[in-house]
């Protein structure tokens, strides 16, 4: 029963990071935090063992996805590439500045922001933006702010390496409304970023001996086949239903910050 349970959260959390470009580690963590880890749980006796686990379905989700979205050719490898680069740095130095970024200021700082974007992705989920189509989008010429993408993508895994969460939540919004992509494209984007981004940080938990294998990889190949159930949702999907409900789950992640922000504070 536990192996089936394994397989079938995997497969939830495949098929929403599929479907958003997003890893599925927002999903996974608070799971494991409350119901894995001890004294709750017997699985997972540290933190580290949490994140490293996470780390490798999110690795194996972003694969699968990844491959998917390759035979619908919907990444924009010109875009994809620089992006994917331009995150290890800023994670780099996340990891180094961490300690200063990472208390609970700064968090009810970023649920705040994250709210805000949630509520304006959410407004502009019925313009012209977030109902852009693949047909109206060639991705071999289509133009657009590589600079700008750029340096945004450092600081999404500067982002990414302080809070232990997936780029794409950051990464598919600005894709949208700030470089022009159309939804599918951004997801199909953020999906190869995330597969990039996410090995140099599976290897070393491996490393260190932070992955519960025999939970990872029941969990990983659920995510691995929801990732192509997603995939092919999200080719089906009008561009603007992405939108929707990208902008509830960054609306929601934001409040999860503001509340672990809040309770540092002793506001709660």
């Amino acid at each position: 029963m536990e192996l089936i349970e394994f397989l079938v959260l995997g497969f939830g959390v495949g098929t929403i990071g599929a479907l958003l470009g997003l890893g599925g580690g927002f999903i996974l963590v608070p799971i494991f935090m409350l119901f894995m880890i001890a004294p709750n749980g017997t699985t997972f006796t540290t933190v580290q063992q949490v994140v490293g686990t996470s780390l490798f379905v999110v690795f194996c989700n972003a694969i699968s996805g990844t491959l998917a979205y390759i035979r619908q050719r919907r990444i924009m490898m010109r875009a994809a590439i620089p992006f994917a680069v331009a995150t290890l740095p800023g994670a780099f130095l996340g990891g180094y500045v961490s300690e200063w970024f990472s208390g609970p200021g700064f968090s009810l700082a970023f649920g705040i922001l994250m709210v805000f974007i949630g509520f304006v992705m959410y407004s502009k989920s019925k313009g012209k933006a977030a109902s852009r189509t693949v047909d109206d989008w060639n991705p071999q010429t289509a133009q657009f702010n590589m600079a700008l993408g750029v340096t945004l993508s450092f600081f999404v895994g500067f982002l990414s390496s302080i809070f232990g969460i997936g780029g794409g939540i950051v990464h598919v919004p600005m894709m949208v409304f700030l470089l022009g992509f159309p939804p599918q494209i951004a997801v199909a984007t953020s999906t190869f970023v995330l597969f990039v981004s996410s090995v140099m940080g599976v290897v070393s938990h491996a490393a260190l001996g932070h992955i519960i294998w025999s939970t990872a990889v029941m969990i990983g190949i659920g995510a691995m086949l929801g990732a192509q159930f997603g995939a092919k949702i999200a080719k089906k999907s009008r561009p603007s239903f992405l939108v929707v409900l990208l902008s509830i789950l960054v609306f929601l992640i934001g409040l999860q910050f503001i509340y672990r922000g809040g309770s540092g504070l002793g506001w709660f």
